[in-house]
């Protein structure tokens, strides 16, 4: 099979370890999309899965694979040194390297702003293809194969998002969130400036106003998100004008301030925020008048252990907070470091407020629901599964 530019991938035999991961499964969709033959193995089934085409083989099984004979292995940051295989970088720096391309980096924000664009595009008939590491309900999921511009949010954790060549990037800050990769806030903008040194077009996000615009996302930073869009959608050929009478239609992205209901006069939202200024961005963009009560995930033992005092302040801006235990995600325990790390200083950085530690997720929800109030907001915080909390919550209090 010969390959052509719709696609560029035929005759080639993709197998993923790490398939259900968001930024995986993407890859997945698309280099399916353009011709490949794809497989790929998970631990355990994942809503991402259930995007991606029926012809993709995916084996569920909790004992570590070895990919098929005669195939092309990637594996995903999660596995790395567990499964054999190149890193996902090669993967998606190929991919970005067959479209042109924008590359949205940063700390915080890249889901939200690369959703912005693809969204845009979109709905200015641009037929955009994505890889998102997040779902886009307006747009069915987090990938697809379109025949225009290639949107991708990069990513730092790993250092994979400097093997891409755009032909746009958009970089929208800088701050030291992945512990076990950088060493300081210096190696994270050297990573960026290195890789800025290959791209064309630059947008700096750090350098615009925040828009003006009456979005449908709230807060402060999504004024700021949508600057960077709207400029680098300029990059890309699109006029302003256009992009702005369409980018205030864009609703957010799933787990980032996605309102799951309303019960007993209390609002309940779920963001994926785990860095602090993800919590102190979002507590500021939901006040309404009320009082706002989070019930918080912690995220990993290196990012939680580094940052407690920063957790602690930016939580304090609430009105009540209920701490679970620590999502693991990739990591092995660290002694002596837990969820209750944070509540002890946040009880120093705010004392008398209502304060409380449950490291069982479903604990904190009935925790949480005993506090709220008509008029009170909640948010479920956290990049792990505190998601599954918000259903629980709106059921207490119903």
């Amino acid at each position: 099979m010969s390959s052509s530019s719709s696609q560029p991938l035929a005759g080639r035999r993709i197998w993923i370890a790490g398939i259900g991961g968001a930024g995986m499964s993407a890859y997945a969709a698309l280099a399916h999309a353009w011709g490949a033959e794809v497989a790929g193995w998970d631990r355990a089934d994942t809503p991402y899965l259930a995007h991606l085409d029926e012809r993709i083989d995916v084996t569920i099984t909790p004992e570590l694979p070895r990919a098929p004979d005669g195939w092309e292995a990637y594996v995903s940051t999660a596995y790395a040194g567990r499964v054999e295989g190149r890193p996902r970088a090669e993967l998606l720096a190929e991919l970005v390297s067959l479209r042109q391309s924008i590359v949205v980096a940063g700390a915080h924000g890249k889901t939200t702003t690369s959703g912005m664009i693809a969204f845009c595009l979109e709905r200015l008939g641009r037929d955009p293809a994505f890889l998102i590491g997040g779902e886009i309900p307006q747009l069915g999921g987090n990938a697809r194969a379109g025949a225009g511009w290639l949107v991708v949010e990069g990513d730092e954790s790993d250092r994979s998002v400097a093997a891409t060549r755009p032909e746009v990037a958009v970089l929208l800050n800088i701050d030291l969130d992945h512990h076990a990769t950088f060493g300081s806030r210096a190696e994270v903008e050297a990573l960026f400036e290195g890789w800025l040194d290959h791209v064309p077009h630059v947008v700096r996000a750090e350098d615009l106003q925040p828009v003006e615009l009456a979005l449908a996302v709230p807060g402060e930073h999504n004024r700021r998100n949508a600057a960077a869009a709207l400029a680098a959608l300029e990059l890309a050929g699109v006029s302003r004008s256009d992009a702005e009478s369409v980018i205030v239609e864009f609703e957010g992205a799933g787990r980032r301030l996605e309102r799951r209901g309303e019960a007993g006069g209390v609002a309940v939202l779920d963001s994926y925020a785990h860095h602090p200024a993800e919590l102190a961005a979002d507590i500021a963009a939901v006040r309404n008048g009320g009082r706002v009560l989070a019930l918080f995930q912690p995220h990993l033992y290196s990012r939680t252990v580094n940052l407690v005092h920063e957790f602690a302040v930016a939580l304090a801006s609430a009105d009540a907070v209920c701490v679970t235990e620590i999502y693991a995600a990739r990591e092995e325990p660290l002694p002596g470091v837990s969820g209750r790390l944070i509540v002890e200083e946040l009880a120093r950085v705010r004392p008398g407020m209502p304060i409380a530690w449950t490291p069982a997720l479903d604990d904190g929800a009935r925790v949480v629901s005993s506090w709220a109030q008509t008029g009170d907001t909640v948010l479920t915080l956290g990049a792990g599964d505190v998601d599954r909390a918000a259903l629980l919550l709106l059921e207490l209090l119903a």
